[in-house]
């Protein structure tokens, strides 16, 4: 099967249990890829925005991916991303030559965001070089397009350009711009020969009916089942507005509580799911007033709410 035809649905941007201390807590990991499954994820992307990604060496990356696929012994079909873009042009092919080592399905990949202002033939010889040197002839790459964190975007003519010169390899693109123009336009020009994935909870429905083939959001982590049920109907070529309005009510709701990782790893526990996790500096832990403020938010908007 290549890469086109195996990647679809949805996958939780996956938060990355943490001790109190800081360190990884591996013995979480796999419970929580299993309960991501339980919950109707087809698949996580491991270490983006929400999994506190950049923080981590590469030894640490690793040692999470390491552990992570082992999800596959009890549920063989999970798809496991993984992102590996750094602004270092050489610990980028590092990371991602050994995430296909441990057969990754794909990898996500950030353009290289120190340096502003790029013109897009750099970025093309940048990602060039990326492909060229750690992707295998059927791996799956795919563009990370988050302009407000990385102020850098993928434009229509990049994407064009390593779609044309890679067509096995550059599959996709993760779109995170929460901009629906783009998220139309991205449908128009490529249809369904390049595999769109929203990553905006607000935008899936339109999303999917611009030839979007799943998402990658971090309120998968919480929302997985509302998510799967508006693909679920995609696929049979039906709508769920009301399942739809409760997401973007949700996505409203977390975005007045930015950065997320706080908050959604805070009511995991909260709802007795985990053990309260870490996050790793700059971010800091939620204050207990701050999340009892958030679940006066959500029942007051979902009723009695539960996870």
């Amino acid at each position: 099967m290549s890469s086109q035809q195996k990647l679809f649905g949805v996958l939780a941007a996956a938060l990355t249990p943490l001790s109190p201390d800081g360190s990884i807590a591996l013995n979480e990991l796999l419970p929580f890829l299993d309960f991501l499954y339980q919950r109707g994820c087809h698949g996580v992307l491991l270490l983006g925005t929400t999994g506190e990604g950049p923080s981590f060496s590469p030894a640490e990356r690793l040692e999470i991916l390491q552990v992570a696929v082992e999800i596959r012994q009890d549920h063989p079909d999970f798809l496991i991303l993984v992102g590996t873009g750094t602004p270092s042009l050489e610990k980028t092919i590092e990371l991602t030559r050994s995430a296909f080592n441990l057969e990754v399905d794909g990898v996500v990949v950030l353009p290289p965001y120190y340096f502003q202002n790029v013109s897009d033939a750099g970025l093309f010889e940048w990602f060039s070089r990326v492909i060229k040197r750690a992707i295998p002839s059927d791996g799956a790459f795919l563009g990370y397009h988050i302009p407000n964190m990385t102020r850098i975007p993928f434009s229509l003519e990049l994407i064009q350009s390593l779609k044309d010169t890679f067509p096995g390899q550059f599959i996709g693109i993760k779109d995170s711009s929460s901009d629906p123009i783009f998220a139309q336009e991205l449908g128009k020009r490529f249809g369904k020969e390049l595999l769109v994935f929203s990553g905006n909870d607000r935008l899936f429905s339109l999303a999917l009916d611009s030839c979007a083939v799943g998402c990658i959001t971090a309120m998968a982590n919480l929302f997985s089942r509302d998510s799967r049920q508006v693909w679920d109907a995609n696929q049979r070529g039906q709508k769920l507005p009301e399942v739809q309005i409760r997401l973007d009510k949700a996505r409203l709701l977390f975005d007045r509580y930015l950065p997320n990782p706080p908050l959604f790893k805070a009511l995991l526990f909260r709802y007795g799911h985990f053990s309260r996790w870490a996050v790793r500096s700059p971010l800091v832990r939620m204050s207990d007033e701050s999340l009892e403020k958030v679940i006066s938010d959500l029942k007051g908007e979902f009723g009695e709410f539960t996870l």
